[in-house]
């Protein structure tokens, strides 16, 4: 009964820090901008250099899904089971402050796939911080699938992954997405509200300047083409309904929201999203000017949305070129659609048919330029299926290290048989010298 218990504890802490980190893992930047609510909820916004987060982002869900392959496979028993300890111990009174505080409305453990409220967060937790006592009061309960001669093996190729996944997600982008903007999503269905359902009440509120002031304007408010754009912000009025997708809003300079003609647009759409210009990667910008000039080739809507202000875009412009027509929106929602500072999204009929980051842009060829796009592989919709990158995922853990195991028992049985064809002529010298003695 002892045994049971202790190896169930181990199996829900194993099971639930695996998942933990590694879908923070496939989105090192959904947990980067999480830390950094965290932060400013704390009062320590731009305390912090830059780079920290990102790091912490990494370093958090390499901890939590070494710690969880650890559990699972009961390597290092006593030094683990007590890292796990302490890491509930730390993360179950600060879920009780989120709960009671409230200063951000998910803690993220498990990012955008499982979202959690504050005190569902906190229940939780108490339950992993029981179970970590068990296993840690028995350590040497928790029986092995590993021997300790293979423990350096999945030790090292751990987080030699996991690291690797977490790179990969920041080049490209992350491979399994779970936020409604994911591709194959249609945007008008995400913002559609069930018949009978109470509606919630949203503002987006603009910030503008002229002559050197800044004043705040509705949607309904929104002035002439005098004044400048400079931010925008969605805050939530009343509680209801909630849709996945509900601060989509594509606004020209002019003041017009022409988000509904891009969804109902039947032919393709462009949009190259780019949080912030002032932080955006400019080291592709001939390939993104490429892609304008084929758009306009073939009358497809190119637009570039960002939240950035006049200046910045006056400045991106004058850097790379640029002739796309630039629009506004959300911060947060630009940074929910594509984890990239500039990201590609190619639309059709308000589906999302393509997502790029500036590292891994499309590159058309000259006879592919002339073709439109239904023609081509980057105008056809992803086939592979979520529970096909899941597969692809885990099999890039369990493969290799198999094959490291496998490799590092045949070298032991040769070591083995090395030493066993050493020790024969030794024993028959042996056996020489007492016959002749005898």
């Amino acid at each position: 009964m002892k045994k049971l218990i202790v190896n169930s504890c181990r199996l829900l802490l194993a099971l639930t820090f695996i998942f933990s980190g590694f879908v923070k893992a496939i989105d090192p930047l959904g947990t980067q901008y999480k830390i950094e609510d965290y932060l400013q909820a704390l009062h320590l916004g731009g305390v912090l250099p830059s780079p920290v987060p990102l790091i912490l982002s990494v370093g958090l869900s390499a901890l939590e899904f070494s710690l969880g392959i650890f559990m699972l496979f009961a390597i290092r028993r006593r030094l683990t089971s007590r890292l796990v300890l302490v890491m509930m111990l730390i993360m179950t009174p600060l879920t009780l402050w989120l709960a009671l505080a409230n200063p951000v409305s998910d803690c993220g453990c498990f990012g955008d796939c499982v979202v959690l409220t504050n005190w569902q967060t906190f229940w939780k937790n108490v339950v992993l911080l029981l179970a970590a006592v068990v296993v840690a009061r028995c350590p040497l309960e928790m029986f092995r699938f590993v021997s300790r001669s293979n423990q350096w093996i999945v030790i090292n190729y751990t987080l030699l992954y996991i690291l690797a996944v977490s790179l990969w997600s920041l080049y490209d982008l992350p491979p399994i997405d779970c936020r409604p903007y994911h591709v194959g999503a249609n945007i008008e269905e995400g913002m559609t509200v069930p018949e009978g359902a109470e509606q919630p009440q949203f503002e987006t509120t603009f910030i503008l300047e002229k002559d050197g002031q800044q004043r705040e304007f509705t949607i309904d408010e929104y002035p002439d083409s005098t004044w400048t754009f400079v931010d925008s912000r969605t805050v939530q009025l009343s509680e209801g309904y909630v849709p996945p997708i509900h601060d989509f809003t594509i606004v020209t300079a002019e003041g017009d929201d022409i988000a509904a003609d891009v969804l109902s647009d039947t032919s393709y759409v462009f949009l190259l999203v780019a949080p912030y210009l002032e932080h955006a990667d400019d080291s592709r910008f001939d390939l993104i000017n490429e892609l304008y000039e084929y758009s306009r080739e073939h009358n497809y809507p190119f637009y570039c949305i960002t939240a950035s202000g006049e200046q910045e875009t006056g400045l991106w412009t004058e850097l790379t070129g640029a002739e796309y027509p630039f629009c506004f929106c959300d911060g947060i929602t630009l940074k929910t659609i594509v984890r990239s500072n500039p990201g590609l999204v190619l639309l059709r009929h308000g589906t999302v048919v393509g997502k790029w980051s500036h590292n891994r842009l499309p590159q058309l060829s000259s006879e592919q330029m002339g073709q439109p796009l239904d023609q081509l592989p980057m105008g056809q919709p992803a086939t592979t299926s979520l529970f096909t990158r899941v597969l692809q995922l885990t099999m890039w853990f369990v493969v290799p290290l198999l094959l490291l195991t496998i490799a590092d028992r045949m070298w032991m049985w040769s070591r083995w048989l090395r030493r066993r064809k050493e020790e024969k002529p030794d024993s028959s010298d042996d056996s020489k010298n007492t016959t002749e003695e005898i």
